[in-house]
């Protein structure tokens, strides 16, 4: 598999540099609304530098405490990062509320809010590197960074506009109020993170368009006498498991079975990149093969 390690550290460093530039453009301002930006900076620094582990233990082979692999790690990044998002909100809220009771006018609103917008257009490149390379390689804690980078170019265009127009208006109100905007819009990505994450820990059967492109495949053996019951998916980070049993005609050789069960295992592991392939081969006119149809699962 491709070493996805040096998309983490480009989310390292592109965390790095916004912190710094967002942290500028508080010191500069005072403005609340961009320190909860810089916080949320700091979250996407402990994010990546989690996801740099995680993808580090993940990519490590199977052995024998761990013969599926280590791919699950990556649930637990996006996980942590969920987590983080979720305290950096609380924080925020925090300093917001007391801004709302104690306003302060804001400084140097122009260079503060040009320094904001140059980390913003860092973070938006950042994330969309990391967003083609998470769905490419089937990658959840890619995905996860890039949709928590994005939210934070979403979420500093908020406070851009919202200081902005403090600059404009004078009502300094505003900047707290944007600021527990901010807040409630991580509480929700965090949430989604976490989500995501659980789902996976507990074995969550592929997405339906990879199940349907499966069921495809396993339909053009029909003409070839061969059916198929019990099959049962899961997604641990980039890999995805694969079992099926396989009914052939019970008057086939052991060799002519085996021989369509490789073809089958190989032509759905072109189609689904990252898998691994399990068949359990069965003569379709003995009874007995029918007892485990109980394995079977309706389509979602």
């Amino acid at each position: 598999m491709t070493d996805l390690r040096r998309y983490a550290w480009l989310s390292v460093a592109a965390a790095i540099a916004t912190i710094l530039l967002k942290g500028a453009a508080w010191w500069m301002t005072g403005s609340v609304g961009l320190l909860s930006d810089a916080i949320e900076s700091f979250v996407n620094l402990a994010g990546a530098l989690m996801a740099l582990w995680m993808l580090t233990l993940a990519a490590q082979p199977a052995d024998e405490k761990h013969p599926h692999g280590h791919g699950k790690a990556e649930y637990f990044s996006s996980a942590f990062e969920g987590f983080l998002i979720l305290v950096a909100a609380v924080s925020i809220a925090w300093t917001a509320i007391d801004r709302l009771m104690h306003p302060q006018a804001l400084d140097a609103l122009g260079p503060g809010l040009m320094v904001s917008v140059v980390a913003s257009a860092i973070n938006f490149a950042a994330a969309t590197v990391l967003l083609r390379a998470g769905r490419s390689h089937g990658s959840i804690t890619l995905e996860a960074d890039a949709h928590h980078l994005m939210t934070d170019v979403w979420t500093s265009g908020g406070v851009i506009l919202g200081v902005g127009l403090v600059w404009l208006s004078g009502w300094n109100w505003l900047d707290p109020a944007i600021a527990l905007l901010v807040a409630a819009n991580i509480v929700w990505t965090g949430w989604q993170l976490m989500h995501r994450s659980t789902a996976g820990l507990m074995d969550v059967s592929l997405p339906a368009e990879k199940l349907d492109l499966i069921r495809q495949q396993l339909a053009r053996y029909a003409a070839e006498g061969i059916g198929y019951h019990a099959l049962r998916t899961r997604q641990a980070g980039r890999q995805s498991f694969v079992s099926l049993h396989v009914l052939v005609p019970g008057q086939w050789s052991v060799q002519q079975g085996h021989d369509w069960a490789e073809r089958i295992e190989s032509d759905l592991r072109d189609i689904i990149p990252h898998c691994h392939v399990t068949t359990h081969l069965e003569p379709a006119d003995d009874p007995r093969s029918m007892e485990d149809q109980g394995l079977d699962r309706p389509a979602p």
